[in-house]
């Protein structure tokens, strides 16, 4: 069986499998969460079809069938060796052209049932851009507070969060750039529709610049985290030095606090720079957080208003005080949803 779907009703399918059959280069630059590349040409292929396709178009067709057919054949050994015939797939490339319709109707003769997505991937990406694009229909309980006081850990304890430094693979400040590359924009964008579509209609999140990284927050995403109730988490200096020590130690090379520190010389001391350098030579851990800390404490702007306050030192009692303090406003939003 094989049919094609618009996205709205694409993604309320329950896939067993889901193929993206696009080159593992675009693959991945971003795709629909949670999908697995069976591709129709590989990069190489993919750029030998295209410059065919410019002279010779007949050409360029017989010589994309061929390379289908011999990609198909290896996909669908490991397809039938993993998935029941019978079970159904979803399946979507570039634009909903041959490279899908051909590896999903040779899965539909198989006895899979075959879900395709109407238009492909830019379909899906249209969709994407167009919900960021309007009003986010969307109620936030927004963390913020100084440096190390825990906003993070805190996510990671709570139901209904999204952790945007998380999706965005970095830490958020100057130094933030530690845990390796970042996702592409429009990988990251997947991956936050994709988070917003599994939840109710609101979420814990962390109140952040609009650029974490070289990730750009959706403007309208950015504005309904500005109007959040804003929650101020604080802790002791202790705790905030012991939190951003096991954070960034081992992660930390010395190139790469080089590279850090330059990024704020510009509004430092010479001295400061220099003591920054000196301690992370000599690996005065604590001596050396507390001088970063209050540089940031500095540069913090607390929100004009703040909705609530909760003290972070121990984040297993903050995240029950938390929910217990909200249990009603959030019983009734879970309530209010149900109903819409």
């Amino acid at each position: 069986m094989l049919s094609e779907v618009e996205f709205t009703e694409f993604q309320k399918e329950n896939f067993s499998l889901l193929i993206d059959a696009r080159s593992p280069r675009e693959f991945l630059h971003s795709h629909l969460i949670g999908a697995l590349n069976f591709y129709a040409f590989n990069d190489e292929e993919y750029q030998e079809i295209g410059t065919i396709y410019k002279k010779n178009q007949a050409l360029a067709k017989a010589r994309g069938a061929s390379y289908i057919c011999q990609n198909t054949a290896k996909h669908i050994l490991e397809i039938t060796q993993n998935f029941r015939i019978g079970e159904k797939v979803g399946i979507y490339c570039s634009r909903g052209g041959l490279r899908s319709k051909s590896i999903a109707v040779i899965l539909s003769e198989l006895g899979f049932r075959v879900v395709r997505l109407k238009g492909g991937f830019k379909a899906y990406r249209t969709f994407v851009t167009h919900y960021f694009e309007n009003e986010i229909n969307f109620d936030f309980f927004a963390l913020c507070g100084n440096t190390g006081c825990g906003k993070t850990e805190l996510l990671e304890q709570l139901p209904q969060a999204i952790n945007l430094e998380k999706m965005a693979n970095h830490l958020g400040s100057s130094f933030g750039d530690i845990l390796g590359k970042q996702p592409t924009q429009k990988a990251f964008e997947a991956e936050l529709f994709h988070n917003m579509q599994n939840l109710e209609k609101f979420a814990f999140i962390e109140s952040e610049s609009r650029k974490i990284g070289d990730i750009i927050l959706p403007l309208k995403f950015y504005e309904k985290i500005q109007k959040a109730f804003k929650i101020y988490c604080f802790c002791s200096l202790e705790n905030r030095v012991k939190r951003i020590q096991k954070i960034y130690q081992e992660k930390m090379t010395p190139l790469k606090f080089q590279q850090c520190v330059q990024k704020i010389s510009p509004y430092i001391s010479l001295n400061l720079r220099q003591d920054l350098l000196q301690s992370y030579e000599r690996k005065e851990w604590q001596k050396l957080i507390v001088m970063l800390l209050e540089y940031y404490d500095k540069t913090y702007k607390k929100p004009d208003k703040i909705d609530s306050e909760l003290n972070t030192d121990d984040i297993l009692k903050a995240k029950e005080e938390l929910l217990d303090h909200f249990k009603a406003q959030l019983l009734f939003l879970i309530l209010d949803n149900f109903i819409k």
